[in-house]
């Protein structure tokens, strides 16, 4: 199979535009990706595979569009080695565009031969041809990456992978019978429509526990999410890092206070979601 660049026409002229500019993937020698940023990568990827660039071809004068001076754009043509995610029709030869910026000597990476892992796009009504979802969505396939990719969307494909986060809803906060005990539960927005809480729990003298509940029934001896799950990626990445006014509305002062102090501490419980990317 023979890809040749008067095909893509169409595919070059469209990506000149403002809008799909952005989508043209920009390689360079990356920073280590945190999970975060893998997760930003694949989850929404409708394609995402492991290819072989076979030819990257300069594009040059008109065809090279709106590239930056600082970059060379390229026409690749690469072999998929190992289709992660996609439709079973697409081909096993694809091709597409992407911008090459220099590594830090100031000198320009060798793309053929390479093995990359990619998160793409299709192209409507032309099958081998895809359009990368993000500036840097080619990354060097290592086995580490690699491995994280599969796991990450096995996870997400599961029927109990936990749910994108949209939002919080409406807290509770009961004072138990013994001073310092006390129970918050805290709703939240899943993009499924199933039930999501978190629930906090107090004991005199100790530290508060917490948990996460993907349905109706709350486990009190569950854990909290491990850190780099997707679960965890879920709530540390989406999560506000305060407990929103609407949601304490219908409390007490004293009660919202409670549940805001609850919040916080699963927020501190869950860490910071640490991105690498320049997105």
């Amino acid at each position: 199979m023979t890809i040749r660049l008067s095909a893509f026409a169409t595919l070059l002229l469209t990506m000149m535009s403002p809008v799909s500019a952005q989508k043209t993937g920009t390689f360079q020698q990356p920073a280590t990706l945190a999970y975060a940023d893998v997760a930003d990568l694949a989850l929404p990827a409708p394609i995402v595979a492991q290819v072989r660039i076979r030819k990257a071809e300069r594009l040059k004068a008109d065809l090279a569009g709106n590239v930056a001076p600082s970059r060379r754009r390229y026409l690749v043509t690469a072999d998929i080695v190992a289709l992660i995610r996609g439709r079973d029709g697409l081909p096993p030869r694809i091709a597409y565009v992407i911008d090459v910026a220099p590594d830090a000597r100031g000198k320009w990476p060798k793309l053929e031969k390479s093995q990359m892992i990619v998160f793409a796009l299709p192209v409507a009504g032309r099958p081998s041809e895809i359009r990368l979802a993000a500036p840097d969505a080619q990354q060097p396939a290592t086995p580490e990456l690699a491995m994280l990719v599969r796991n990450l969307l096995t996870d997400s494909g599961r029927e109990s992978a936990p749910p994108r986060v949209l939002g919080v809803g409406e807290a509770f906060h009961v004072a138990g019978v013994v001073p310092g005990e006390s129970e918050t539960q805290i709703f939240l927005n899943a993009a499924d429509g199933r039930p999501l809480s978190l629930s906090v729990w107090r004991q005199p003298g100790v530290a508060p526990r917490w948990a996460v509940s993907v349905g109706e029934i709350v486990d009190q001896g569950a854990e909290p999410p491990a850190r780099d799950t997707l679960l965890w990626y879920r709530l540390a990445c989406s999560l506000p890092p305060h407990l929103p006014e609407l949601s304490v509305e219908s409390l007490s002062d004293g009660d919202a206070a409670a549940a805001a102090e609850d919040y916080a501490a699963i927020i501190a419980g869950l860490g910071p979601c640490r991105r690498n990317r320049d997105r």
